[in-house]
């Protein structure tokens, strides 16, 4: 509180942002046990187009990197982990192992903001699914980070198109956290002459990690639309325990976040239908965007927040040993 000894500019001195005072407050995005396990942790790119991709990536400079290139002779000032002794027992002659260096790539999160974004579970009510999403986008950029990687963040909702410009560095992590700290969950996705925003910012050799449920069809087809245009495109899907498990035994309404549309139903007559149901709708999702050769994966917020990133990255070896 000023007092009237204060200074003019001290009393007119604006209230921090909304956003900051939140991000102050708020718990931090990404758990210091996650972050632990996402050092480990790789992504490797999808397509081939100019050896882009997320993470540890080869360009046509050499150096000390990850993808093998060719030998040549030791020259002072080599590291010695770089012989290769094998080759120096056969020939009598020190070679190193020359390697692709990294090179930078930008790294997009698409999130998905609109209403269904807001759903939680019973058992934990004050963890949205927007608020799982935000912590997996957190959890990518901090691969990109540790990489050197750009980023940046493009929301989609009720608002239309949200953008962070992509960057590099830790202040624009903290650029990024800020904006997910900020962003809320409402409205349905905005039709399509809106989302140029997309177009304009994605570049052809850019990834593009996709965080949403995967109900809205309209959002699928911007992901195939990215990657038949050439873009590298990872889908993420989070849903609720309940969701998955359907743990409803009684009558219960049932209400759409989006359209509001209700349904009054009887938890244990309509459990094995829904089911059923679900895990066709889960079968269909998957085989269309592996037929439009988009990586996938489906978490729940019950899990561990980088479980799809680990789960992703296992199946491609992306661990780094």
């Amino acid at each position: 509180m000023w007092s009237p000894h204060c200074c003019t500019r001290c009393r007119t001195r604006p209230d921090p942002h909304p956003a900051l005072a939140l991000a102050a407050t708020a718990p931090p995005l990404i758990p210091p046990d996650v972050r632990s396990r996402l050092r480990g942790l790789r992504l490797w790119p999808q397509r081939a187009s100019g050896n882009r991709g997320i993470g540890l990536h080869a360009s046509r400079s050499r150096g000390a990197g990850l993808e093998f290139a060719q030998y040549r002779a030791y020259e002072p000032g080599d590291e010695p982990r770089q012989i290769d002794w094998k080759l120096y027992a056969r020939s009598d002659r020190f070679f190193v192992r020359e390697s692709e260096r990294e090179s930078p790539l930008t790294v997009w999160l698409l999130l998905d903001t609109t209403a269904s974004m807001a759903q939680a579970d019973r058992a934990r009510n004050d963890w949205t699914r927007l608020h799982g999403a935000c912590a997996l986008a957190a959890c990518v950029a901090e691969l990109a980070l540790q990489q050197g990687d750009g980023f940046g963040l493009i929301a989609i909702g009720g608002d239309g198109v949200r953008l962070l410009p992509a960057g590099h560095g830790l202040r624009q992590r903290d650029r990024l956290h800020l904006q997910l700290h900020a962003l809320r969950a409402h409205g349905r996705w905005p039709p399509r002459e809106r989302l140029a925003p997309v177009w304009e910012r994605i570049a052809g050799n850019d990834l593009v990690v996709m965080i949403g449920d995967g109900f809205d069809d309209d959002a699928i087809a911007l992901a195939e639309r990215l990657a038949r245009a050439g873009r590298d495109v990872v889908h993420l899907q989070l849903l609720t325990a309940e969701e998955r498990d359907f743990p409803f035994r009684d009558g219960h309404r049932f209400r759409d976040p989006e359209t509001g549309d209700e349904l009054l139903g009887d938890g244990a007559a309509v459990r094995a239908g829904y089911l059923a149901r679900f895990a066709e709708a889960r079968r269909t999702l998957d085989a269309r965007l592996q037929a439009a050769g988009i990586r996938h994966d489906t978490g729940f917020l019950d899990e561990a927040i980088d479980a799809p990133l680990q789960r992703l990255a296992g199946r491609r070896g992306g661990h780094r040993g």
